[in-house]
């Protein structure tokens, strides 16, 4: 058995966190957000490029998302300091002429931000190019994702990226005659590979006892994928079409985390299906909310935690990902993944 000594780590920084869904932002539009316990003014420009500001003017304190945007510069509602969507300081308006003051020195600071098929996504490191690169779901092309839903959970990053790969809580936390039962419980063994900053379990016809997945017909097989620093993609393949599940997971504070589920596909029956299933989602992601909720309760006692194999390997894996990735950039030098090729069995 082991006990996580990362358990309750900071989140890590030199890499990209889902901001918010991409039709959150209309053209001309902002949106305030915190992420690492830090304010940002999310927007979209007249262009319809999507950026990432801190929202706090420079001045006086006073949050940007309080004032105006016209769909090229924000406007402070306190003293009127204009701000380009890079940051730069464009207008003070209580400068007289003659005074020797150059608003263009004074900055916002900009975080790179980049929408990828329907998501935006902020990146809040130094260098963008050495950290695990923004997901790209396949064979969907760029296109907005079919459903999506968000939640918040009282917990810190790492409880909560754990309680996302947990493969032996379903039948006792998402019992629901559509999704499993105690008594559907029987033995799995599943082949798992590394991948870029991750490991992916390598595709597989679905468990039997996963009810929803009856719902796509024919004979499906899925690929289960997890990244750093909290993104799991599902792809299941149904012949000519595809349904793709992206799980990203964003830290909001050092207790607080939310978690975005959007759903792809190529199916038009899903489609038609879609006001029906998003009652569901919603009851699937309000089951994880309530249990780490409840699980608050004993973590405040800060107690040793123990991980078990073979169901909580996945578990392990993500606190070594993280320790590597760490150190990888403290030393300035490639990641290492640490995975190795296994086939891990338990029962759920």
């Amino acid at each position: 058995m082991d006990s996580p000594s990362s358990a309750s780590s900071a989140p890590l920084r030199e890499v990209w966190y889902y901001g918010v869904p991409g039709h959150f932002l209309k053209p001309g539009h902002v949106r305030a957000k915190t992420i690492l316990g830090e304010p940002l003014l999310l927007g979209r420009d007249r262009d319809g490029t999507v950026f990432a500001l801190r929202d706090i003017c420079p001045h006086r304190g006073m949050p940007l998302s309080r004032g105006r945007f016209d769909g090229r510069e924000i406007e402070c509602c306190y003293h009127g300091w204009r701000f380009d969507v890079a940051g730069r300081c464009t207008a003070i308006p209580s400068l007289v002429e003659g005074q020797a003051f150059e608003p263009g020195r004074i900055k916002v600071t900009a975080y790179p931000a980049r929408e990828v098929q329907g998501n935006v996504w902020v990146f809040f490191g130094d260098d963008p190019a050495v950290a695990p690169e923004i997901p790209v779901l396949p064979d969907l092309g760029e296109r907005p994702a079919d459903l999506i839903e968000r939640t918040r959970l009282d917990a810190a990053i790492d409880h909560a990226v754990v309680g996302l790969m947990d493969p032996a809580h379903g039948p006792f936390v998402h019992t629901a005659w559509w999704w499993r039962s105690r008594r559907s419980i029987h033995e799995k063994a599943k082949s798992f590979e590394p991948s870029p900053f991750g490991f992916t379990m390598v595709r597989h016809a679905p468990s039997t006892n996963s009810n929803a997945y009856r719902i796509l017909g024919g004979r499906p097989a899925t690929e289960i994928s997890f990244r750093l620093p909290a993104v799991r993609i599902e792809h299941i393949r149904i012949g000519r079409h595809v349904v793709c599940i992206l799980t990203a997971l964003t830290p909001i504070d050092d207790r607080t985390t939310e978690i975005t589920t959007a759903l792809y596909w190529t199916m038009p029956l899903l489609s038609v299906l879609k006001p029906v299933l998003r009652p569901f989602v919603r009851k699937f992601l309000g089951q994880d909310r309530d249990v780490i909720t409840m699980q608050q309760v004993g973590l405040a006692h800060r107690p040793s935690l123990l991980l078990i194999d073979d169901a909580d390997t996945q578990a392990k894996w993500y606190h070594r990902l993280k320790a590597e990735y760490v150190r990888a950039r403290a030393e300035h030098r490639p990641f290492a993944n640490p995975i190795r090729a296994r086939v891990l069995r338990w029962r759920s």
